[in-house]
């Protein structure tokens, strides 16, 4: 399954009661479809852009939620049909990359370093050269090669510490402003 984010825009002029129908038939149909609601957020009313439909505010709601892609379209398509909705916007949060996929590289010894060490490269010279980097030897057939390039190094490893689960900070969905 796949993280998604549902902006909503509904009319202004919406009921409390009917706006709560909306949210709950959303949800309930992603539910239906086997995803789950990570968080529902209100955003509040707030001024428009430019009018749609003659109105200059709309109320915004945010749905973060984890579902298959088939159900995007039968979600979409019930938006589509609905009123009271002006606008809405469906996109998929990238996560990043897991930490798994590294450590099974870590457990097998195998990494893109080691791989090149000792073998001949295109010039018919090998990736390591018998004289320690910071000899003069060294200095000189670099200077004598006429190559000025730096030998690249890799960064420190530095263990990042990941919380148990998934933490959604507020500030990554609510861009806009607060509406005064």
């Amino acid at each position: 399954m796949r993280r998604y984010e549902l902006m909503l825009v509904l009319r202004p002029d919406t009921a409390d009661d009917r706006v709560q129908q909306i949210l709950d038939r959303t949800t309930r149909g992603i539910a239906a479809s086997e995803g789950q609601i990570v968080k529902v957020s209100p955003w509040g009313r707030r001024r428009l852009a430019y009018p749609i439909s003659s109105y200059r505010e709309g109320s915004y709601f945010i749905v973060v939620f984890d579902a298959p892609s088939e159900a995007i379209d039968e979600l979409e398509r019930g938006l589509n049909i609905t009123e009271e909705v002006m606008r809405h916007l469906v996109t998929r949060i990238e996560r990043p990359a897991s930490r798994r996929s590294d450590k099974k590289d870590d457990e097998s010894g195998e990494s893109d370093e080691s791989d090149d060490a000792g073998k001949p490269d295109e010039s018919g010279e090998s990736a390591e050269s018998d004289k320690p980097e910071g000899s003069e030897e060294a200095a000189k057939e670099e200077a004598a090669d006429g190559s000025t390039d730096e030998v690249e190094t890799p960064p420190p490893d530095e263990e990042e510490t990941e919380p148990e689960g998934e933490v959604i900070d507020e500030s990554e969905s609510e861009a806009a402003p607060k509406a005064v």
